[in-house]
């Protein structure tokens, strides 16, 4: 299938092993990869891609198996499972060439083990709001893991990343435009896979990738960690635990939550091509401060 000139997001469906996947792509260039949170799919973030590839980027957007019309993949899903089937995607797609990495979330998880076990396949590593960590918090006792917090909770802040933010009641303008595609997107996913909307929610539970990270960073992959002051769903501990594990000071985004990019589509359009163009460009790894940047949620398009 010919790949689009423009930056336009298109959105194709095609079969691997008998299965349908659904993925979207825009431009042409060298490649980009970007990996959706959980519950989710791709097309929740259709406002930030088109801004990646229209740097001169071949943007692949799939949507994970289970989600977003993708058929699910049979079994328990385990991160060598998911960074596979997206290695094979990427076969199949014809991408020849070693991809610039993105996952939000969810998808930074399955970003991170797709470099981890298939080395060939990344050129870069940009996580944002990730899960990976595993660090929840602080006690007495010691860091207690995000496995051990109670599902109740985390449902308890899911709620907060899309609140009125303090302008009396009234949604921002991005908004009230994103908040019924994200609905739609849940929705969808958990009425039509939701086994494998659960599946992937304890896999993230679960989810211990620092030595992963660690191995990342040895190797000499460029790694770059972003996260929302914000965030009530991965927390504080889990960023600064990727930090440490990836030898990375990370870039922290004031005023954003988990889900600010897709409040915030040009900034983290700009977060990203900037990230993809100091990782290509840089060839020694000296830390870099931290980069605390303020968000731009109500930015008029």
């Amino acid at each position: 299938m010919p790949r689009p000139a423009d930056a336009r997001l298109r959105w194709h469906r095609t079969t691997l092993d008998g299965r349908t996947v659904v993925y979207g792509e825009a431009g042409d260039g060298p490649p980009v990869v970007f990996v959706h949170g959980w519950g989710l799919s791709a097309r929740s973030y259709a406002d930030a891609l088109p801004l990646i590839a229209a740097s001169g980027h071949r943007v692949i957007a799939p949507a994970l198996p289970g989600f977003g019309r993708s058929d699910p993949l049979p079994g328990e899903y385990t991160f060598e499972k998911l960074a596979n089937w997206l290695d094979t995607l990427l076969d199949h797609l014809g991408v020849d060439e070693p991809a610039a990495l993105v996952g939000h979330s969810f998808g930074g998880g399955v970003s991170t083990a797709t470099a981890w076990y298939h080395p060939g396949r990344a050129r870069s590593l940009t996580l944002v709001n990730s899960i990976g960590g595993s660090v929840w918090k602080d006690s007495t006792k010691g860091p207690r893991s995000l496995a051990d917090r109670p599902l109740w909770d985390w449902g308890l802040h899911l709620p907060a990343e899309f609140r009125p933010a303090g302008l009396g009641g009234r949604l921002p303008w991005r908004q009230s435009r994103t908040l019924p595609v994200v609905v739609r997107d849940v929705l969808t996913n958990a009425l039509t896979n939701p086994r494998a909307v659960w599946r992937a929610a304890d896999l993230a539970r679960r989810a211990d990738l620092r030595d992963e990270l660690a191995e990342l960073a040895e190797r000499g992959l460029p790694v770059s960690i972003v996260w929302g002051a914000e965030d009530t769903v991965v927390p504080e501990a889990t960023f600064l635990a990727m930090c440490d594990a990836a030898g990375a000071q990370g870039d922290i985004i004031e005023d954003a939550g988990h889900s600010w990019l897709l409040l915030d589509p040009v900034g983290f359009g700009e977060v990203v091509t900037n990230s993809i163009a100091v990782r290509d460009t840089v060839a020694d790894r000296t830390p870099r401060p931290v980069d605390t940047r303020t968000s731009t949620l109500d930015r008029p398009a």
